[in-house]
């Protein structure tokens, strides 16, 4: 059964299609202007915010030159006020946020969505916010019809469904074995910086949070699904340096895997930066290492927030010479095959494009009929790939083995 509305979430039972909550935050703004270029004309869509004052600037920005957005719908909604987040929730078929970061400011929102059967979209790259929400709503949420999707930006978006594409490629019924190649030239801004923070000063509540959720989690019978964290190598496939990436990303892959059949009796995943030479490596090495050491310092990790204030990120002319690749190699069957997933900015406009297209996809899109905490592979799989592509993300076969 392929559905595009789960329980309480038919089209006509709630008054808007989409939400985008936190839209005068830099991301939120992007997403707007491109769901005010992009939204299809019978989609009902609404902006959420704290201030209605914001709220009504954003407005009056995207109805310039578009005067059937003059009368766009404005919600009021704090993240700190429960009642305003559940009015939030059960007003709409479908909910984004970006509003993080998500361990201080999003676990309010899920769980109103999750209660009130609708689906929840976030740009969280939170190890520990996706393990708490699993533990503490994907129960619910099941029972309701709601469908909670994390990590719908650049986490996690190119490496899950550059996976999931590269899977494709390959037999079936076979164990797979695929490595991720991640190369980015880009900026990043206050909010993405205040989150990195956030994680890495968190490893104990990160570690505790992961724990439980291995209490609570089903394990998989008769198949294997992992993502090892793998070692730094050169790597003769892309020829650069691989640097393991222990982020959200792998994870969110191998759950994918463990969701679908189609990934194999076996599946195994590595996630790595990709870097030209070895010094720059190893210097990428030491950074990340130096960083990590002075996010456990409280006082520190205050100062490092207030240099760079959420809110503020790159021009739009640095963010047009932004891109990313992330190169796949597959095996499996006898079989290789290298792909490629790529676009422009990652961390801003392609992520925006990302959040809002993954919106209308859950919004209108026959998908497979799945709820609590899904990844955008078992979510929406091949039609949001559909979306991406005709968006300009590039999704491609480079070379078969």
């Amino acid at each position: 059964m392929e559905t595009g509305a789960g329980v309480g979430r038919e089209t006509g039972a709630r008054p808007y299609d989409v939400v985008l909550f936190g839209a005068t935050g830099f991301v939120g703004e992007l997403t707007a202007e491109y769901l005010a270029e992009q939204a299809p004309p019978e989609c009902r869509w609404a902006l959420a915010g704290r201030s209605i004052g914001k709220l009504e600037a954003l407005r009056d920005r995207l109805a310039a030159g578009r005067p059937h957005l003059a009368a766009l719908p404005l919600l009021l909604a704090d993240s700190a006020d429960p009642d305003s987040l559940r009015a939030l929730a059960e007003s709409a078929r479908v909910v984004a946020t970006t509003v993080g970061p998500y361990v201080w400011y999003g676990e309010g929102l899920v769980a109103a969505c999750a209660e009130a059967g609708t689906d929840y979209l976030d740009l969280t790259g939170e190890t520990e916010f996706v393990d708490r929400v699993f533990v503490r709503y994907d129960g619910r949420a099941r029972e309701t019809g709601a469908r909670i999707v994390h990590a719908c930006g650049f986490d996690s978006v190119p490496h899950d469904l550059g996976v999931h594409f590269t899977v494709h490629q390959l037999p079936e019924g076979v164990p797979l074995r695929i490595d991720g190649f991640v190369r980015v030239g880009a900026a990043f801004s206050g909010g993405t910086f205040a989150s990195a923070l956030t994680v890495l000063g968190r490893g104990r509540e990160v570690l505790r949070a992961a724990r439980e959720r291995r209490l609570h989690e089903p394990r998989l019978v008769g198949r294997r699904a992992r993502a090892p964290l793998g070692g730094p190598r050169f790597s003769r496939e892309t020829g650069t340096w691989a640097l393991p990436l222990p982020t959200l990303d792998p994870r969110v892959v191998a759950r994918s895997a463990a969701s679908l059949e189609r990934y194999g009796p076996d599946f195994r995943y590595r996630h790595y930066a990709s870097v030209k030479t070895l010094p720059m490596a190893l210097g990428g090495a030491a950074v990340a290492g130096a960083t990590a050491a002075v996010a456990q310092l409280a006082p520190v990790r205050s100062w490092l927030t207030e240099r760079y204030a959420a809110g503020q990120g790159p021009s739009a002319e640095r963010r047009a010479r932004s891109w990313f690749s992330v190169r796949f190699v597959g095996e499996g069957g006898g079989r290789r095959v290298f792909t490629e997933v790529s676009g422009g900015d990652p961390g801003y406009d392609e992520t925006a494009r990302m959040l809002a297209e993954s919106a209308l996809c859950l919004a209108f899109d026959p998908l497979p009929k799945t709820a609590g905490q899904v990844t955008t592979a078992t979510a929406m799989g091949d039609a949001l790939i559909d979306r991406l592509r005709a968006a300009g993300i590039r999704f491609r076969v480079a070379h078969r083995g």
